[in-house]
């Protein structure tokens, strides 16, 4: 079993993954109440992008602690790889 950590991201993706839980529930609502397909659309893609930003920023968060402390102090040679590979992370 994979041993239990928290990181200072983490109050903040919870944070934001309730709040898209919150409105995925109020879609559902929606779709019963027989909103339109603009309003449901809408919504939908703020639940999408929340859980989207708490990926990333679980993601980062992961490169930037739990891969620094595996791979330990690099050269400065090395360093500018490990950097940009956190870097390209950024678009995912």
């Amino acid at each position: 079993m994979a041993e239990h950590h928290t990181h200072a991201s983490h109050p903040a993706i919870i944070k934001r993954l309730k709040r898209a839980n919150g409105h995925l529930a109020s879609i559902v609502e929606m779709i019963e109440q027989g909103r339109t397909c603009l309003d449901i659309a809408q919504q939908l893609q703020a639940v999408e992008k929340a859980v989207q930003q708490a990926k990333k920023t679980l993601i980062q968060d992961h490169l930037d602690h739990c891969l620094e402390d595996l791979v330990g102090p690099l050269p400065s040679g090395q360093r500018h790889s490990m950097d940009e590979f956190k870097e390209i992370t950024r678009y995912l």
